[in-house]
């Protein structure tokens, strides 16, 4: 239901970064009109009409997915040196799977043989990878577009309504503002919504936002739109989008319970239930250190469910003690490209690890059981070994002299003796 990131894999791809230009004043060929075709689950397939006149060493295929910021590589064999076309299909079952509404930019280029630093890159062709199984409805509001395949035009208005104060509560709240489209893709089966999120989804994900494509997903069924927990599942995914916009840097994200956190104390509170998760856990000592959820979270139902009432838990715990203002400029300090330390230490004064235990106080919990490797005993000191008491080693080397000096007398008296026979 929440995860955070999803990155566009191609396996067997090489990522280079920048796409470098025609080195020489010469050309390798002229190109026609690209063109890209994408159907769902089978991929995206890439033409380029060329025609070299000068012969290549190679030609490749640049793609750039979404945000990405370089293309990946794909190298395809040289053409002749005639009027040819250039072919490439980008497989979702072999090259890894692609999101639903990923844009991709692609562009060829030709690398000379005689000189592979020259180059020459043809125009770009741009496509959206969507899932074109369904007939698909929409509506726009200020910032969101849902669309939907299942359900009347009431059912999108109410989507819509609700992610439209999501993105604006969080908004206000971290400061930021939100000027890019976001498209929100209601399913209304599951294993069409499985199939868009990939293989890699957990089986108790409800929904997910992906900031790379600015996109959320989520499965509702039609007659589901005016359950409660529908109001709590748009919010919380919308949060993670906003909460991506307040921190994004290069260079480091948040601990996932900050977020986890944020969003389920923006979407639903710190309630009742939670609670009762954390009041259990602190008595049987079975809460997670924070430091062991900055990562992906527990698979095991329960341990999963108890990660997010300990993330709503620390934020909770985070704004009683330091306030809201605080929470935002903890956040918004990530956007600096600061370390989990910097960033605690400039909000709250103190580092990671004592936020981390002065929240485990606060809850009144026992020390949580470690669990992992754990540092090794270190060797013992041997003492060295003794014979009636003394040390072994000084008496045998003790006995080694007394030796050498007893053939040395020995051998000094056969001289003499030698001496006064002669």
């Amino acid at each position: 239901m929440h995860r955070w990131l999803t990155a566009v894999a191609a396996a067997g791809l090489l990522l280079a970064i920048g796409v470098p230009t025609t080195s020489a004043a010469e050309t390798l060929g002229s190109f026609g009109t690209p063109t890209a075709t994408s159907t769902f689950a089978t991929g995206v397939a890439f033409s380029q009409p060329v025609t070299v006149t000068t012969p290549l060493a190679r030609a490749e295929l640049l793609l750039t997915f979404a945000d990405a910021i370089g293309p990946t590589i794909v190298t395809v064999p040289a053409p002749a040196n005639s009027a040819s076309t250039l072919t490439h299909k980008l497989d979702p079952a072999k090259d890894g799977h692609i999101l639903p509404n990923t844009p991709i930019v692609a562009r060829w280029r030709l690398v000379s043989a005689a000189d592979h630093t020259v180059t020459q890159v043809g125009p770009e062709v741009r496509i959206v990878y969507a899932d074109d199984r369904f007939t698909w409805k929409s509506e726009t509001g200020e910032l969101v577009t849902v669309h939907w395949y299942e359900g009347s035009d009431a059912f999108g208005a109410r989507a819509l309504r609700i992610a439209e104060d999501a993105v604006r509560e969080a908004s206000a709240l971290l400061g930021v503002t939100e000027s890019e489209p976001i498209d929100f893709y209601v399913y209304a089966d599951e294993t069409p919504f499985r199939d868009a999120l990939g293989p890699g989804t957990r089986e108790n994900v409800g929904g997910q936002a992906n900031a790379n494509i600015r996109t959320l997903f989520a499965l509702i069924p039609s007659a589901q739109i005016d359950d409660a927990w529908v109001g709590v599942v748009i919010p919380h995914e919308l949060t993670h989008l906003v909460f991506n916009t307040a921190a994004q840097n290069p260079y480091h994200f948040p601990p996932r319970w900050l977020n986890e956190g944020l969003a389920v104390y923006q979407s639903e509170g710190y309630g009742a239930s939670r609670k009762a998760e954390i009041r259990d856990g602190a008595r049987a000592g079975t809460l997670i250190p924070l430091d062991g959820l900055t990562g992906q979270f527990p698979t095991t139902g329960d341990r999963f469910e108890l990660a997010y009432a300990e993330s709503v838990s620390a934020v909770d715990y985070l704004v009683r003690t330091y306030t809201k203002d605080a929470l935002v400029q903890l956040i918004r300090s990530y956007a600096d490209g600061r370390t989990d330390d910097e960033a605690f230490k400039a909000a709250l004064g103190v580092d990671i690890s004592t936020f981390g235990d002065a929240w485990l106080t606060d809850v009144d919990a026992k020390a949580p059981v470690q669990y992992g490797p754990k540092p090794g005993a270190p060797a013992p000191t041997s003492a060295p070994a003794t014979a009636g008491g003394l040390p072994v080693v000084p008496i045998v080397f003790a006995v080694a002299v007394l030796i050498i000096v007893m053939a040395v007398v020995l051998a000094a008296a056969r001289s003499r003796s030698a001496e006064g026979r002669s």
